[in-house]
């Protein structure tokens, strides 16, 4: 793919961060960003690598009005031998375009976007975090920006991608986060855009968020649109349990997002040994079964935490511990598998990461 790289002078570069205990997640950029541009009658096209900057549109670019946008989460890892690992690109992209599908939007190329993040990320290579848990998180957007008001699929759109480097999504790091089962709203419902990674599902879960965080909760454990029955996912994550030794996940639905770590942790288990079951979970068969400890283990899995072990869950006011709410056997060697296959140290025996040679 032709791609115009515009240079930076050395003097507008950005200081790295020196500490990457102080990154966090999502708080800094790096210098550059890519661009590119549809319309009809050139398909995508001017495909850029320039300087991080705000983006112009018009007041009536219709991504503000009727929130026609899709994004991804993924992340680049750096190797002991310098280069930059990612993790199943090519997932993140062929969803990247299912979810352009649901939302009425042209897709890309899978090659050409695929060849457009390397390159990125290649250029901005000096942002990748050396420090085992922190990543660059690279993060592709689409979004309508033809101008005119009217509740129809936009015409023009814009491709963009920015990266930024960051520690662990939650502060705790590997410790049990707090999770609050809300059976009052609701994320997503079988036929809507629950299975999209568009804004609005995001939306859609924020007031949930506040209430739980208001509570001393870390995240939300959604529960289905229908019955408010059986468990969904995290706000930010699929979700795990151990139940009777078995690593279940709730079966997708169409209300679920397709989890590239969700995947990844169901096949990684199974290798290692242990039973998987994608399945209906009720909340009630969850909370019997902490009780009474067929269900030894809960855990998060997403792009953006890895796997977060869970220590707490509440229920109608109730809190449920697990494992003395410390994080469990299985999701210890789950993610220390999974971590150290991200970052080249051990063998991929599935063909997950794609490695590329840093300047």
């Amino acid at each position: 793919m032709d791609i115009d790289i515009i240079p930076i002078p050395e003097t507008e570069r950005k200081p790295l961060f020196n500490n990457p205990d102080e990154l966090g997640f999502g708080r800094v950029f790096t210098d550059r960003m890519l661009t590119m541009e549809y319309t009809p009658a050139r398909g995508w096209h001017s495909a850029t690598i320039r300087k991080y900057e705000p983006l112009c549109l018009d007041p009536a670019a219709l991504v503000f009005h009727y929130g026609q946008e899709i994004f991804e989460g993924m992340k680049a890892f750096a190797s002991r031998n310098g280069q930059a690992v990612f993790f199943r690109p090519e997932d993140n992209v062929r969803r990247f375009n299912l979810s352009a599908r649901r939302m009425c939007m042209p897709p890309l190329d899978e090659q050409e976007m695929l060849e457009g993040l390397f390159r990125l990320v290649a250029v901005e290579g000096r942002w990748i975090p050396r420090q085992r848990g922190s990543a660059l998180y690279i993060r592709p957007t689409m979004i309508a920006a033809e101008v005119g008001l009217g509740v129809r699929p936009a015409t023009d759109y814009l491709y963009f991608v920015i990266l930024s480097p960051v520690g662990p999504y939650f502060k705790e790091g590997f410790r049990p986060i707090r999770l609050c089962a809300c059976d009052t709203y609701v994320r997503a419902v079988e036929g809507g855009v629950g299975e999209a990674k568009t804004g609005g599902n995001y939306a859609a879960s924020l007031l949930a968020k506040q209430e739980a965080k208001e509570k001393g909760y870390n995240e939300v454990l959604w529960l289905d649109a229908r019955e408010r029955r059986f468990v969904e996912e995290v706000g930010a994550m699929n979700i795990f349990f151990v139940i009777d030794g078995v690593v279940c996940t709730p079966e997708l639905s169409g209300a679920i997002l397709h989890g590239i770590t969700r995947k990844s942790v169901l096949q990684l288990a199974e290798h290692l040994g242990y039973p998987v079951a994608e399945r209906r979970i009720a909340i009630d068969e969850l909370v019997a079964g902490i009780q009474s400890g067929r269900v030894s283990e809960a855990f998060g899995a997403g792009t953006a935490a890895s796997i977060a072990p869970v220590g707490q869950i509440c229920y109608k006011n109730a809190d449920y511990t697990l494992n003395m709410d410390e994080a469990g056997p299985i999701s210890r060697r789950l993610y220390d598998e999974l971590q150290a296959i991200q970052f080249g140290e051990a063998p991929d025996p599935f063909g997950w990461t794609r490695k590329i040679d840093l300047p």
